[in-house]
């Protein structure tokens, strides 16, 4: 099959394909950092040698975390199939890929959070606290605007973790190119199609990296002006 059949033949589904997964990996890297930050910071802070140290809710944030991030993405994906059920209303399609895509990566987030916000100087953080900064302000605007370079520098990792683990989404009806690899290019033995989806994620994959790496660049600049 020449490339104008090919295209005209699965044009559109891989169209389809390639919109799913970066709606799925957009959304998802979203959601995984919000719950990644909180996480992270209430690490962070109950931490032995943080803002305000309590090591029983440390432990226990920390017990999860590491808890979340031992479990392979697939077999966390079935495992929360009733709970992402009852939290969408279904486990097939985009909507049901997002919940365990943020569960998943969360806690990965998380721990990026926190090693991020450890290499932040103790001496601006004393600063902050002998000017009577409380500690919400100390979180926003030492913790996060310090160790903001770090996290971006973090960010392509997560969004290309996270586009692998769509794929693998795939093999349970989470739609996207993961599901078009897995129902056209190995179900029916549709070798062109397979090699169509992995190159369509290699592109993807440059340019989430370009992409990140000018963002980088960008706010360090601004960050050091």
């Amino acid at each position: 099959m020449d490339l104008s059949a090919f295209l005209a033949k699965y044009g559109e589904l891989l169209a389809q394909g390639t919109v799913d997964t970066i709606v799925m990996t957009l959304a998802s890297t979203l959601g995984a950092y919000v719950i990644g930050i909180i996480l992270g910071t209430l690490l962070t802070v109950l931490s032995p040698t943080g803002l305000r140290p309590n090591r029983v809710a440390y432990a226990i944030i920390g017990w999860f975390v590491n808890m979340a991030r031992s479990l392979p993405f697939i077999i966390l994906l079935v495992f929360l199939i009733p709970t992402t059920r009852a939290v969408v209303g279904t486990t097939l399609g985009v909507p049901a890929a997002v919940f365990p895509l943020i569960v998943s990566a969360g806690p990965y987030v998380a721990r990026m959070v926190e090693s991020s916000e450890a290499e932040v100087d103790r001496g601006l953080i004393e600063a902050a606290e002998s000017m009577g900064a409380s500690t919400w302000e100390i979180i926003l605007k030492v913790y996060l605007r310090e160790g903001l370079p770090s996290l971006l520098r973090g960010l392509p990792i997560v969004i290309i973790t996270i586009l692998g683990y769509t794929a693998m989404a795939g093999t349970v009806g989470a739609g996207g190119l993961g599901d078009i690899a897995i129902r056209y290019g190995y179900q029916r033995y549709q070798d062109d199609v397979m090699f169509a989806t992995i190159i369509i994620l290699i592109v993807l994959v440059q340019v989430i990296q370009s992409l990140c790496n000018l963002l980088v660049r960008v706010c360090d600049k601004r960050m050091r002006s």
